[in-house]
């Protein structure tokens, strides 16, 4: 795969728009305000948001240098300091989110602190799987961009711009690698993604984009299946392809760009088709035991290390795709039924904005 050459200033050039494709826009945040003054089941659970929100004021962010994530087995120490700090993360959206919401000027100022710790401290190093931790900091530094000083405008957009430009130009997407055509470059394309249309930077959107077309040729099967699914033998990695493949689909069509829920490729391959796939899985018309046949020894590893689920012959549970069905259901109302269904109609904050990103459709 060509490597993409950038400068950091280069890249800041693209920064113009304050366009919100990533997080609620202005509209969606208006209609968020009425919802909670008319809506009591979501007055309710912004209560609950809203408590969170206070009480982070009172926290001090904990980044961290280097997510460490990958690869590593619960337990690890690197994995558990990594699983404290990425607690900022859910902080940082509350607090902007918080700020839209009410305007007040101590969320924003608090929600700015984290995000300059973080920009200061974390040195991205080019790996997926640990960088797809950071959507929640993008969703947040979406929500406030335009509200924040210059000075901590400049670093955060450069530590962004830096995590993107490392994921492009990482190791790990040279052509050969399993890694550049498996579920890390789901989570690659989407993480910059995200970035590029949180900075308004058309380079990141149009490698983006070029990058997926590609991913869905290579990575989905005309059948419905994955490359994932076939390495792993896990509905869990087709799930956990998809869903960053889903969400990257969701900006692109929020920025009025092509519909890649339904876009195939050469070969006949679509994440429509994979989605729908799953379905008889989650319905409970078929089932799978999980990772018998897999080929990649972590999975026998952490089958070792007795983490939930990993055993080989595990039996799917449906209530594992939610990820997919919360996203999927943007594209495909019809799902809506089983989404209801597999998560015993609860409703949580999360599906609230989720939901009205999807009515603004």
């Amino acid at each position: 795969m060509r490597k993409f050459v950038v400068t950091i200033a280069l890249a800041l050039l693209s920064f113009s728009s304050f366009s919100q494709i990533v997080s609620l826009n202005t509209n969606e945040i208006k209609k968020l305000k009425t919802q909670i003054k008319n809506d009591g089941e979501t007055k309710k659970l912004y209560l609950s948001f809203e408590k969170s929100a206070l009480n982070y004021l009172n926290e001090n962010p904990n980044p961290i240098d280097t997510i460490r994530t990958e690869g590593l087995l619960k337990g690890n120490p690197r994995k558990e300091k990594t699983r404290l700090a990425l607690a900022d993360m859910n902080k940082m959206f509350a607090l902007a989110l918080q700020y839209r919401i009410t305007d007040d000027q101590k969320y924003l100022n608090k929600c700015v602190e984290f995000l300059g710790a973080w920009a200061k401290i974390n040195k991205p190093n080019g790996d997926p799987i640990d960088d797809t931790n950071l959507d929640k900091a993008i969703e947040a530094y979406d929500l406030i961009k335009k509200d924040i000083p210059t000075a901590d405008k400049k670093q955060i957009e450069q530590w962004l711009t830096e995590t993107a430009l490392a994921e492009i130009n990482s190791k790990r997407m040279k052509a050969g690698r399993a890694t550049a055509i498996n579920n890390w470059n789901a989570h690659r394309l989407k993480e910059v993604s995200e970035i590029g249309y949180t900075l308004n930077n058309q380079q990141f959107i149009k490698w983006t984009i070029d990058n997926l077309k590609s991913h869905i040729n290579i990575n989905l099967y005309a059948d419905g299946t994955s490359l994932d699914f076939k390495e792993r033998d896990a509905m869990h990695y087709h799930i956990y392809d998809l869903e960053p493949m889903l969400k990257l689909a969701i900006m692109i069509d929020r920025a009025k760009g092509p519909n890649f829920y339904t876009y195939e490729s050469p070969k006949g391959s679509s994440i429509k088709k994979s989605v729908e796939w799953l379905i008889p899985y989650i319905n409970g018309e078929k089932q799978h035991e999980e990772y018998v046949n897999t080929t990649v020894k972590f999975d026998r590893d952490r089958a070792k290390n007795n983490e939930p689920g990993f055993a080989p012959g595990t039996m799917f549970k449906p209530d594992l795709a939610l990820p997919v069905l919360k996203l999927s259901v943007y594209f495909d109302r019809a799902q809506a039924e089983l989404l209801k269904k597999v998560n015993n109609n609860d409703t949580s904050w999360q599906m609230v904005l989720d939901k009205l990103q999807r009515e603004s459709k």
